[in-house]
């Protein structure tokens, strides 16, 4: 039976990976700011077949609060199978340019507090000598583009991060997975125009998330195709890059 850690548990994404959890019977200790939210997720992926579901409310952002949480889970579980990691928003980049602010609580919100939890998370996991750790960043920290490199540069650190972590934990038979997806129909992103054949349903990539940590995949694009687009996009001349709307 599967241990697994959801922090950021109330988001789409993170959602549609537990009930994938669930069906295979894995017990669950799921971490999000809104109680309500988490107790009906639940009492879902119970429904779904979930051995058990154990859950935390806290915001991310109280990264003092982030070693009794973990202390909490360790207590539920025993160890971790998988954690994903998959708290975040979806920050205004207009705003973020006039209110420094705000800037840099979305920076935290998106960076520093992934930053802080993987930090703390990663020494248990070396001693338990085992596990997967799956990062949800973004593509958007592929390269800092003018509609939201606000957001883009807090995933490029997370990105960066897991790298160097990657191979931390490498010799210690803990692995890392860096997850990077491109548009995904999510309630945070409803607002949003977004282009319908590159926009995926958090269902798909959640089977590929599932999949990516099956076969302890090191950086997973989702859906695969963004990988050949980010890789226009990052070789693309700033003579060019600089005069389109991206």
């Amino acid at each position: 039976m599967k241990k697994i850690l959801i922090v950021g548990a109330t988001s789409a994404i993170a959602t549609a990976c537990a009930r994938l959890w669930a069906a295979e019977r894995a017990e669950m200790f799921l971490v999000a700011r809104n109680a309500a939210r988490l107790d009906q997720i639940a009492a879902d992926l119970a429904a779904h077949g979930a051995n058990a579901v154990h859950v935390y409310k806290l915001d991310m952002n109280e990264f003092g609060l982030h070693q009794a949480m973990l202390d909490t889970c360790f207590k539920a579980l025993r160890s971790i199978d998988i954690a994903l990691i998959a708290h975040g928003t979806l920050p205004d980049q207009g705003r973020c340019e006039v209110d420094a602010d705000l800037a840099l609580r979305e920076f935290s919100s998106n960076g520093l507090s992934v930053i802080a939890l993987l930090t703390r998370l990663a020494n248990p996991m070396v001693v338990q000598g085992a596990g997967t750790i799956a990062v949800i960043s973004s593509v958007a920290g592929d390269r800092g583009r003018p509609s939201n490199y606000l957001y883009g540069a807090a995933k490029a650190s997370v990105s960066v991060f897991c790298e160097g972590m990657r191979a931390r934990l490498f010799r210690h038979g803990v692995h890392l997975l860096t997850v990077k997806p491109g548009f995904v129909d999510t309630p945070m992103t409803r607002a949003l125009a977004l282009p319908r054949l590159l926009t995926a349903s958090p269902e798909a990539v959640a089977a590929d998330i599932k999949k990516g940590v099956e076969r302890a995949a090191d950086t997973l694009y989702s859906p695969r195709f963004w990988a050949l687009i980010m890789f226009c996009i990052r070789t693309m001349p700033a003579f060019l890059f600089n005069r389109l709307k991206l």
